[in-house]
């Protein structure tokens, strides 16, 4: 089965800003996270070794869930003013290597993920996302795994399905339900007051699923009864804020994202302006990957995987 990495940009240069030290080019720019973003995209191609390779972007513009409520992620620091200039000088970058990206207007990024990711498996395609949000966990299956920075920019853990149960006592998909009984303080969208996670992993535990525990508030112990019928509104809110779209408006051509169409001389040449010559030394050469006999065992588990 062929393989698609999705790269979780946002994510993944705020891991590089904050893991890595203070960097400038020549003209006094940061460029840690750059550097950091590249340094992990090169990494993950050399390993995996995909046949196909998105990166997606969350934009300005409000989405529908700040919509849908109005105190979603209001509580979030301002992005640095030492990350802001880096965002665009990646977008460059894989504008300049020609490797496919997407952004639009209303959506998260984690939703052109999902879209791409379920699109994705329809082609036969495994999908390795690669992101430290785990709010994306909940697209893990059997078609889809991902990799979640956990030390710097090098140490990993792989998330499948049987990975995902281990850490969280949780399936996958009652991810979702897990967060709307807890709520999100990071994206500041309350659950049901009351109820922590290990009550709530506990309830999901017995009752599989949101809906079924709601159809069955009349075994629970009086006091949890009460406390999700009190706020069985709010945590319906919190469930849809919660799920990760997978009908955004964008149309997945995976000819246009395979590793022959990056443009290997372009990006080095926009890399060492950048001062990254450190960095490409150990950029893969991709188009030795094009021929490697894909039937071989991948590395999978040579990423410092815990």
């Amino acid at each position: 089965m062929k393989k698609l990495v999705l790269i979780d940009g946002n994510a993944i240069l705020h891991r590089a800003f904050h893991a890595l030290p203070p960097l400038n080019n020549k003209d006094g720019v940061p460029t840690n996270a750059v550097y950091g973003f590249f340094s992990m995209l090169f990494k993950i191609i050399g390993d995996l070794k995909p046949e196909y390779l998105i990166v997606c972007f969350d934009k300005k513009a409000p989405t529908f869930r700040k919509t849908m409520y109005v105190g979603y992620q209001a509580k979030r620091p301002s992005m640095s003013d030492d990350l802001v200039p880096q965002i665009e000088l990646v977008h460059k970058a894989l504008d300049e290597a020609k490797v496919q990206h997407f952004e639009i207007d209303g959506y998260e990024a984690d939703d052109l993920i999902g879209t791409i990711a379920k699109e994705a498996v329809k082609k036969d395609t495994q999908v390795i996302i690669l992101s430290g949000d785990r709010d994306l966990l909940q697209l893990v299956n059997s078609h889809v795994l991902m990799l979640a920075p956990v030390t710097g920019i090098t140490k990993m853990t792989l998330f499948d399905e049987a990975k995902v149960k281990e850490k969280y006592g949780l399936n996958p998909s009652q991810f979702v339900d897990y967060k709307a009984l807890v709520g999100d303080s990071s994206d500041n969208y309350p659950g049901v007051t009351g109820i922590g996670p290990k009550t709530a992993a506990g309830l999901l535990q017995k009752y599989e699923t949101f809906e079924n525990l709601y159809a069955n508030l009349s075994e629970l112990p009086e006091n949890i009864a009460l406390k999700l019928a009190t706020d069985a509104e709010q945590a319906a809110m919190a469930k849809k804020l919660a799920t990760i779209l997978q009908d955004a408006p964008l149309k997945l051509e995976l000819e246009k994202s395979t590793l022959d169409k990056i443009d290997e001389e372009a990006l080095k040449e926009y890399l060492e302006d950048l001062g990254f010559s450190g960095l490409l030394k150990r950029m893969p050469k991709i188009s030795e990957h094009k021929k490697e006999d894909k039937n071989k065992e991948p590395k999978d588990m040579q990423l410092n995987l815990i």
